[in-house]
């Protein structure tokens, strides 16, 4: 059977979402209920299409019977040829390319890592959990599944939350409605000044990880990174490579995650940003992220995102794509630009975008952006 169990009972609340509630007491009787309504022989189960409280039913349904259960992006489903004998979650990569890939997990590869997070995180019983994007975006399912098993609340209502989980975009916006919140949990991207600001006052908890490979390492702001017992770590031509107790069927032992990295004493970890981030401009690396990072600190720049463009001279150049505030103009922006970035990180091409294309997990989906621009 699948080790996914829940961590409350009775009247205890175990989700408020879509205006929809249950106590765990309901709960258990609602996984009862689906079971009895699937084929008795069914061997996967799809919460994909599903609202987030039936998703989360479906779940914990699979969990019960011990069987895989799918949740992936209806709109970009991958192809997947098999499910292996062992998978509990069938999900994927979040396709910044376009390209998501099916990734295959057993409940262990998530659940034995659930109390190193409670470690970090202080998520207890009485916690109301928010959960702030799509439950096949992994950081997002990983939460609410975590919150369950704790026996807290999952939900959307940021007037009730005590937790939430968000990438630093989102918490920006979070922290203006959510008058309880005690503790901020971030992944996806990498925490900006601007989040870090705006969370004055509430713990910060920061965790990076792929969803090939789970949780790699965490900390509570401002400690660095350091990678999670269990977890190790190399550094192979600037690339991060880790072998990890929590990753998915299949995965080599050694898994290149395609971060840049740096990999310090006491276990402390430092990521750069993807290496499809390294720009190449005449023989200095530009790391797009980092430069993303500090436009985005310029008044009027809602949003900001970076990719190489070819150059026939220095190989690549910044090319930014800009998401501007009302009444904020390029000229500006690159005016003040060029007092904070160095020649080399300087963009030579600027494009004004009503939005900043995005995968599921908040992260620049590059591939889309290099499609329309490039």
């Amino acid at each position: 059977m699948c080790s996914f169990e829940l961590g409350g009972a009775g009247d205890h609340p175990a989700i408020d979402f879509d205006g929809r509630t249950y106590t765990y007491g309901q709960l258990d009787e609602a996984i009862q209920e689906w079971i009895g309504q699937q084929a008795p022989h069914a061997r996967v189960y799809d919460a994909s299409t599903l609202a987030v409280a039936d998703a989360l039913i479906c779940v914990c349904a699979a969990a019960r019977r011990g069987i895989a259960v799918v949740v992936e992006n209806p709109d970009a489903r991958p192809l997947r040829p098999s499910v292996p004998p062992s998978a509990f979650l069938l999900v994927a990569t979040s396709g910044s390319t376009g390209r998501p890939r099916p990734l295959a997990r057993t409940a262990a590869s998530w659940v034995d890592s659930f109390p190193a997070f409670t470690t970090i995180t202080g998520v207890d019983a009485t916690d109301c959990v928010l959960i702030t994007g799509p439950l096949h975006a992994t950081m997002h399912l990983f939460g609410a599944l975590h919150a369950l098993w704790r026996g807290a609340c999952v939900t959307d209502n940021p007037a009730k939350a005590t937790v939430v989980h968000a990438v630093p975009a989102v918490l920006r916006d979070v922290l203006r409605t959510a008058p309880r919140l005690r503790t901020a949990i971030v992944a996806g991207v990498a925490l900006d000044d601007g989040a870090r600001r705006a969370a004055d006052g509430i713990e910060l908890i920061e965790y990076y990880g792929s969803a090939e490979v789970s949780l790699v390492a965490a900390r509570r702001v401002p400690e660095p990174l350091r990678l999670l017992e269990g977890v190790d770590a190399e550094v192979r031509d600037g690339l991060l490579y880790v072998r990890s107790p929590y990753r998915v069927i299949g995965t080599p032992e050694w898994f290149g995650v395609g971060d840049l990295a740096e990999f310090g004493e006491n276990r402390e970890l430092t990521v750069r940003g993807r290496g499809e981030c390294a720009i190449n401009v005449g023989g200095t690396i530009v790391v797009a992220e980092d430069v993303e990072r500090i436009l985005e600190t310029l008044d009027g720049v809602a949003a900001a995102a970076v990719v190489g463009s070819p150059h026939a001279v220095f190989g690549e150049t910044v090319l930014a794509a800009v998401q501007l505030d009302s009444g904020v103009g390029i000229d500006e922006v690159r005016s003040c630009a060029r007092r904070v970035l160095t020649r080399e990180a300087m963009p030579r091409r600027w494009v004004s975008v009503a939005a900043v294309p995005r995968t599921a997990n908040g992260k620049v989906a590059r591939g889309r952006l290099r499609d329309l621009l490039i």
